[in-house]
């Protein structure tokens, strides 16, 4: 359904570094049509990544943080009762891209393995991808009987699969057609229509304010942006000046996205941008903590950071809820069920073991696992240890890529 995208690296090319005035802060919530989005932090929809598992992971990801933070019993609750968010900071979930063509011709107990949610994600969101208006329309259809806040399409992935279909972001050279779309789903939903895109398909060919325009024109409720080009993929540094110009060209919310890795530089493009909102992705499976550190550190100006034993927690507590839904979708058709358990773990292993000490060799005997309960035993051994030994997080500077290849697919 969503297709393989393309290699994303883990790192960032030359992250800057960010002077910010006293008073800059996220919002503390942005309203997208009827849905209010507080604190106003998306998880970006990623392919192979943003599932079920990993979408509620995220949003009660501050259950395995440490009291860190000086005070932090206090200063968490007013975290809570500021930004309304009880759990992650994580104001809106949102799933894999999934293909509009694939949504309208499949069976119901199929559709389920891609538009399966639990009532602790909302308020979340479904993106589309696609060519066909009509067919968009009926698949954005399907998205809202199914219960969905909001629908999303995808005019960003830069995958050549999705691309060649005139997909993502292959729409970004066909203006008229992209009106009709927007034009087709909008009278197709009641719920809020949103849409992500990357600036254009080249820097000869940047189309974002047009599309914007567009977008507020056709009554659609919000827009992502990606700041880079297809052609970036995703190298160099997002052009941030350009969230900045799409905010001035509309009214409607507009939600930056691009090489937000820590709060400060969350904080820092809605400072230097005016972004109604922050969307972060390749950032959330090495460090499922972001959205609270950002929460915290626009109310306390600090926030806490992980220890080995928060970590340990962390990813058995992912890898024990990657076992449980398996459990939970054994009896159901194949293509409803979660997917293959130890290559998930597999994959999640290198972004998670980030930072650790000894990280690489965990990771090595988690490759080398054949099932899901032996990599746990793997997990537990290693935490074990390392908390006997009082170990201690090692700076992020590792390149793990080397000690465990995985390929990233991030279609956005």
């Amino acid at each position: 359904m969503a297709g393989k995208g393309i290699t994303v690296k883990k790192n960032w090319d030359n992250p800057r570094e960010y002077a910010m005035p006293a008073e800059a802060r996220v919002p503390a919530e942005v309203r997208l049509g009827s849905v209010v989005v507080a604190p106003a932090t998306v998880l970006a929809p990623m392919a192979g990544v943003t599932d079920t598992v990993f979408r509620r992971f995220i949003r009660h990801a501050s259950l395995f943080s440490a009291a860190a933070v000086p005070d932090a019993t206090t200063s968490g609750s007013d975290i809570d009762a500021t930004l309304s968010n009880l759990q992650c900071g994580c104001g809106l979930l949102m799933t894999e891209f999934t293909s509009a063509d694939g949504l309208a011709r499949m069976r119901e107990t199929k559709r389920r393995r891609y538009l399966t949610f639990y009532d602790d994600e909302h308020p979340i969101g479904a993106q589309l991808f696609g060519a066909n208006p009509e067919t968009l329309a009926e698949a954005a259809r399907i998205v809202e009987e199914t219960g969905f806040d909001l629908v999303d399409l995808n005019l960003g992935c830069p995958a050549k699969k999705v691309v060649g279909s005139n997909g993502g972001s292959g729409l970004l050279r066909d203006l008229p057609r992209i009106g009709e779309i927007f034009r087709a789903v909008r009278r197709a939903v009641t719920i809020p229509f949103t849409v992500k895109f990357r600036l254009g398909w080249n820097d000869n060919e940047i189309v974002c304010l047009e599309l914007a325009r567009m977008a507020e024109a056709e009554g659609l409720n919000a827009v992502a942006v990606h700041a880079r080009t297809r052609e970036q993929g995703y190298s160099g540094q997002a052009r941030w000046e350009w969230i900045a110009h799409v905010k001035q060209a509309v009214s409607i919310p507009v939600i930056g996205n691009g090489d937000v890795h820590s709060p400060e530089v969350a904080v820092a493009m809605v400072a230097q941008t005016g972004c109604d909102a922050v969307m972060i992705g390749r950032a959330a499976p090495s460090n499922p903590w972001i959205f609270r550190q950002i929460a915290q550190y626009t109310a306390t100006g600090t926030y806490e950071k992980p220890t080995v034993e928060d970590r340990y927690r962390m990813i058995r507590a992912y890898f024990q809820m990657l076992l449980d839904e398996a459990e939970a979708t054994k009896d159901l058709p194949k293509a409803a069920r979660l997917g293959e358990t130890s290559g998930k773990m597999k994959q999640f292993a290198t972004w998670f073991t980030h930072g650790v000490a000894g990280g690489a060799k965990l990771r090595a005997a988690i490759y080398h696992s054949r099932t899901g309960a032996e990599v746990l035993s793997q997990v537990d051994a290693f935490f074990t240890a390392q908390l006997a030994s009082g170990a201690e997080p090692e700076p992020a500077t590792e390149d793990t890529s080397a000690a465990f290849p995985i390929n990233m697919s991030v279609c956005d």
